[in-house]
């Protein structure tokens, strides 16, 4: 009856730590994540996607500084495969550079270089009034090291659900000369050899908003808070992040088969 009792109270005690509390959680890093998204419809099924981020971190000195170090340059591509108005895929590669978060110290590399593949399924969902529903679904396989010299390349697969939404403001619905609100949230697994305690990599919840310039040209700007577990699964680090984003769309297709209507679905 003590053993099973004292067991009991341990399982307790651990569950608890693994609860991000406001004494285990910390914030890590602020930022700013400037962002171009290009998505063009080459056919009826088939189009080219593409991503291109700059993303900066925090001053060493000072935490709360949003800019100061670089952190990555993050180009994605992919072939984007449209199965019909509800349903759309991609895959492709991605290349990301890894800047050192200590510049100038001889004990890292300056540059790191991280392929990796991925793919994504995104369901649109039909209208719900002004609101427009979209699940995303992202699988990451990534070859990557740390910053440190002689450090390991590690192999890792990311699996992310995203759940996003469109709101159109001064309009029915969204089209040139609109203003929008997007709300999001979106979480984070992870699985490789050196990750035992802490397969949930982050939760990020990102909010903003929107103008629709023309039919090519979206401009937008946002808010994103990150929840990610450490290494030991008993704490937790948060970041607070502002983003910069611009979207083109483009249609090559022959005007009489083009669908006049504006999908945001990035």
């Amino acid at each position: 009856m003590c053993s099973f009792g004292l067991f009991t109270k341990s399982r307790a005690q651990a569950a608890d730590q693994q609860i991000p509390t406001q004494a285990n959680r910390q914030l890590r890093e602020t930022g700013i994540w400037y962002g171009t998204y290009l998505k063009v419809r080459i056919s009826d099924k088939l189009g080219y996607y593409g991503e291109h981020h700059y993303r900066t971190r925090n001053d060493l000195d000072r935490l709360t500084s949003f800019y100061g170090r670089p952190r990555q340059f993050y180009n994605r591509a992919g072939l984007n495969i449209f199965f019909n108005p509800y349903f759309e895929a991609v895959i492709g590669p991605t290349l990301v550079f890894n800047y050192s978060p200590q510049p100038g110290n001889p004990d890292f590399e300056q540059v790191t270089l991280e392929p990796r593949i991925w793919h994504q399924w995104l369901f649109t969902m039909p209208s719900m009034g002004r609101w427009k529903v979209f699940h995303q679904f992202r699988f990451e396989h990534r070859w990557k090291r740390d910053n440190r010299k002689e450090a390991a390349l590690e192999y890792t697969d990311r699996f992310r659900y995203k759940l996003f939404a469109y709101v159109p403001l001064n309009s029915p619905k969204i089209a040139p000369g609109s203003f929008y609100f997007s709300p999001s949230a979106e979480i984070f697994m992870h699985a490789g050899k050196s990750i035992v305690f802490n397969p949930f990599e982050d939760f990020r919840t990102y909010n903003g908003f929107g103008y629709v310039y023309n039919k090519h040209i979206t401009f937008f700007a946002g808010h994103m808070w990150t929840l990610g577990q450490e290494a030991s699964g008993f704490s937790y680090r948060t970041s607070h992040i502002l983003r910069f984003n611009i979207f083109i769309g483009l249609d090559a297709r022959p005007i009489e088969s083009r669908i006049p209507s504006i999908n945001l679905g990035y």
